[in-house]
């Protein structure tokens, strides 16, 4: 089947192009891949913060349901663009785990979910703000600088991978056995024989292939569970202000220093998807990325669910099957709208196995790393240049492992360096700016001085 591309794949080394649209069935099917990655990612965070706030199953319900709807919504004006929001680049949108902390404590107060909510809807204006000074902010970003962030990304992703290739939780029984790590192989072997020798539609769609026929042989030796299919619902419209609104100073501190966190991580993100696709992110791009950030986590408040940014993982996913179109993505947030309005339908999707997931993931989150290391390639080798690689990538890394290093700091410290990616990212910034310029030597330079 033709990818009905407009222009030559020699020209970027894409199968589609940002702005190829490819024939109707074809476009479902490349949204369908990029849904099934990141759905179970949209509907973690609601389900975390409903369990430990430990919040009625209809409450949770909802949560789960808006997150799905709005992460639609959202994910569709990110990549169409209209007016100045949205930065017209095949970006998923979803609620993130930055948030979860300064949620968390939050819901434990007196002021509740509707805490929560007017929290975050009070500090998503620090998001809007901070979207008109990116253009002012990309001068922090030289390529060494974006080169540690695209690779902290993937680091960080890396572990999530391997959980879910091993099935899941370390609490898990069956974590690792056998069978589990062979279904997982399997799936990340029908990728790379898809990626590598697939034609046509199965190149481009190889994810979805590889997790359907992985999900057909899990249903065949009954790993696969229904019970969450059964119970939930056909439909439903989510009701905007359904827990209400409150407005702790505290909670709107706590979700502003969070907000900040993400600004970063939309920046790498971004930065990313410009790697992935051949397109230079200039700053106007970020701004529009980060004004719909903004704009899509106020809404998310009014909607009763949780703060959105980027999701880093479907930016793999345009790495490895080199389909680069916003057009496939503005249909993945149709999809996750109308998975919001049928919550059997997310169901569904979120019955797939942790090790189908996991076979794919490994390779997606992988291939971010690759795209670090391409930009890092390009970049002078000097002794300044490697410091600021080395202690960035170690930094990240250092957090991604030991989540549990900064325990004993005050919670704000905390709330900033709990992303590997965010805690990366700062590091090369800092050093990129304090570590003089005038004494950098590449490595040719010191041959010839020797």
């Amino acid at each position: 089947m033709s990818l009905q591309n407009t222009s030559t794949s020699k020209d970027t080394g894409l199968l589609l192009n940002v702005e190829d649209k490819p024939s109707f069935f074809m476009t479902l099917i490349l949204a369908a891949q990029h849904l099934l990655a990141a759905l179970g990612g949209i509907i973690a965070v609601p389900l975390v913060v409903g369990n430990v706030l430990e919040l009625p199953a209809t409450d949770t319900i909802i949560l789960v349901n808006a997150s799905l709807l709005i992460s639609g919504v959202v994910t569709f004006v990110q990549s169409k663009g209209i007016g100045p929001v949205g930065i017209r680049l095949p970006s998923v949108m979803g609620t993130s785990f930055t948030f979860v902390a300064a949620a968390l404590a939050i819901g434990f107060s007196e002021a509740g979910v509707a805490g929560i909510l007017g929290s975050s809807l009070v500090g998503s204006i620090v998001m809007i703000a901070g979207a008109y000074l990116m253009p002012y902010i990309r001068k922090y970003f030289p390529p060494v600088v974006t080169g540690c962030v695209v690779m902290s990304i993937g680091l960080s992703l890396i572990s999530v991978a391997v959980d879910w290739f091993a099935g899941g939780q370390k609490t898990d029984p069956n974590y690792a056995s056998t069978s589990t790590l062979a279904m997982a192989a399997f799936v990340l072997i029908v990728v790379i024989l898809l990626v590598q020798w697939g034609k046509g539609i199965f190149s481009a769609a190889a994810i979805f292939f590889a997790m359907l026929v992985g999900y057909i042989v899990a249903l065949f030796f009954g790993l696969v569970d229904f019970t969450d299919v059964k119970e939930a619902q056909v439909f439903a419209v989510p009701t905007p202000f359904h827990f209400g609104l409150a407005f702790p100073i505290s909670g709107i501190i706590g979700m502003s220093i969070a907000y900040l966190v993400t600004i970063v991580e939309s920046n790498g993100n971004f930065l990313a998807i410009g790697q992935a696709t051949n397109t230079k992110v200039t700053g106007e791009h970020v701004k529009r990325g980060v004004l719909c950030d903004g704009l899509g986590s106020a809404l998310a408040a009014c909607f009763s669910t949780l703060p959105f940014s980027s999701f880093a993982q479907n930016i793999g996913i345009i790495s490895i099957t080199r389909v680069a179109s916003r057009y496939v993505v503005m249909w993945t947030g149709i999809l996750l709208f109308l998975a919001g309005l049928f919550p059997v339908f997310g169901a569904l999707i979120v019955s797939i196995p942790a090790p189908v997931l996991g076979g794919a993931g490994v390779m997606m989150f992988a291939m971010i790393i690759v795209g670090g290391i391409q930009m890092l390639d390009r970049v002078t080798r000097s002794r300044r240049n490697g410091l600021i690689i080395a202690i960035s990538l170690g930094a990240c890394l250092a957090v991604t492992l030991r989540p549990e290093l900064f325990n004993h700091l005050p919670g704000w410290t905390k709330e900033i360096f709990s992303s590997g990616i965010t805690t990366g990212s700062l590091f090369a910034i800092i050093l990129d700016r304090i570590l003089p310029a005038d004494k950098e030597y590449t490595e040719t330079e010191n041959l010839e001085n020797h």
